[in-house]
């Protein structure tokens, strides 16, 4: 097993339509309103930008994301990361009573040396931190979405 691989799934109920969600979630840049996770978002170009991130331990991790797939119709939105882990991650926005079901899927090799060195030992502490980032997440879209701008 190589203990520096990763995969998450998360899923969230929101009161939002699906095409409202994916308005939102399809604009990265606009991440670091809502999300106090997402500490920097950094265009490149068109499909493709340098994300900064920083969940409750101690340290940054910066990957280049770049758009794969982009479906409004189908609630897709994929990315290819590469750097501090190399991967990638998918939204699926689907309808679910008045409001949507958002699934997060993620699956990545994490890169960072110091991630690394602590792959077996710390990795429920990793894996915790990467839920806590989600808890965060879904808290501060579901306050943009309600017409906040601030995480909550």
């Amino acid at each position: 097993m190589d203990w520096s691989h990763y995969r998450f799934r998360t899923r969230w109920a929101l009161p939002a339509p699906p095409t409202a969600v994916y308005d939102v979630l399809e604009q990265a840049e606009d991440y670091p309103r809502w999300w106090p996770q997402v500490r920097e978002v950094n265009r490149i170009d068109d499909t493709s930008g340098v994300i900064t991130i920083r969940s409750a331990l101690p340290y940054d991790m910066v990957f280049v994301a770049r758009a794969v797939r982009r479906d409004r119709e189908a609630g897709v939105l994929e990315i290819a990361m590469s750097g501090d882990f190399d991967g990638w991650a998918r939204w699926t926005i689907t309808p679910r009573g008045p409001g949507s079901l958002v699934r997060y899927d993620q699956e990545v090799d994490v890169n960072k040396p110091l991630l690394r060195r602590f792959a077996v030992p710390g990795r429920p502490v990793f894996r915790a931190n990467h839920w806590l980032m989600m808890r965060a997440g879904r808290r501060g879209l579901l306050a943009h979405l309600a017409g906040g701008h601030q995480a909550v």
